[in-house]
């Protein structure tokens, strides 16, 4: 007889919005010495509590299991049947760098997820159960923070509609050097994300003292296009409203793109160049924060 162990480990970046933790490891401990009966059986699923390497180091003694997270945040954990499945596990998370983040040495960081009894259930020679957490949004943006990168998450549609705006490429610039920090492609339903680390913002060059913030959080602002077609753009200055101006690590940005008639000009003027999108600048109604 054996234990399997299946599930996911994924983060908000808003309430509809969620980023597996990809090539994370997990965990599994035994519990420290006798553990009361009244051991909470499902978490709760408060925010993770980081560890010191010092509480890493003391508890590795207990380790029963440990396996890497896949690309879509899902895991799965075997071992032998060394322990009653009554017993509570502690569950814990390593990261040791972020997708985005620049090249160089990685930074380790360990958090408590949960301590519970898994609702084992037996098939054929084994027992299995299932686990999943979901790491709150305020919680994964303080992590995402201590790694220097970002994530943007948002939807395209048109002012007045409420359907997203698909196949659309989406870039984003940050306003103080106006260098591309990201692009992507919005699905069948306009959402998209975007992702960054503290490189983007500068090429590799270093930027002037005093274009540098303590935490180099960017202003940013966006182009939208179909294909190579420019649709929708905003001028720099929009980077400094609320909601753009030095952005959280997992930040939300909705865009209303506005369509206007095309202006006929009067003859002698080369009007067929013109696009049907109107460039509206720096009004407000077209974010929706």
């Amino acid at each position: 007889m054996c234990y399997l162990l299946i599930g996911n480990i994924s983060a908000l970046i808003s309430d509809d919005c969620i980023e597996p933790l990809v090539n994370a490891r997990l965990r599994v401990y035994l519990p420290e010495g006798s553990y009361p009966k009244a051991c909470p059986k499902r978490n709760i699923f408060n925010g993770p509590e980081q560890l010191s390497p010092a509480q890493v180091a003391a508890k590795s003694d207990r380790l029963l299991a440990e396996t890497t997270l896949d690309e879509r945040g899902n895991f799965t954990l075997n071992w032998e049947q060394l322990h009653l499945f009554t017993e509570p596990l502690e569950l814990d998370i390593c990261l040791n760098r972020m997708p985005e983040q620049a090249s160089g040495k990685n930074i380790e960081s360990h958090y408590h997820l949960s301590t519970l009894v898994p609702h084992w259930k037996r098939s054929l020679q084994r027992y299995v159960a299932a686990f999943a957490y979901v790491i709150p949004a305020e919680n994964w943006s303080q992590i995402r923070a201590s790694y220097g990168t970002w994530v943007i998450a948002g939807t395209i549609r048109r002012i007045h509609s409420r359907e997203g705006q698909s196949q659309l490429r989406v870039e984003v610039y940050n306003a103080v050097n106006n260098r591309l920090l990201a692009c992507t492609s919005t699905d069948e339903k306009g959402r998209y994300q975007l992702r960054f680390g503290r490189r983007e913002l500068t090429s590799g060059k270093l930027m002037l003292i005093r274009d540098y913030r303590h935490n180099n959080a960017p202003d940013v602002y966006f182009k939208v296009y179909r294909d190579n077609r420019l649709l929708w753009e905003e001028e720099a200055d929009v980077a400094n409203m609320p909601g753009r101006k030095a952005i959280a690590s997992c930040s939300v940005i909705n865009i209303h793109m506005q369509q206007v008639p095309v202006v006929k000009k009067p003859a002698g003027y080369v009007s067929g160049l013109l696009s049907n999108w109107a460039v509206v600048g720096r009004k407000s109604s077209l974010v929706n924060y």
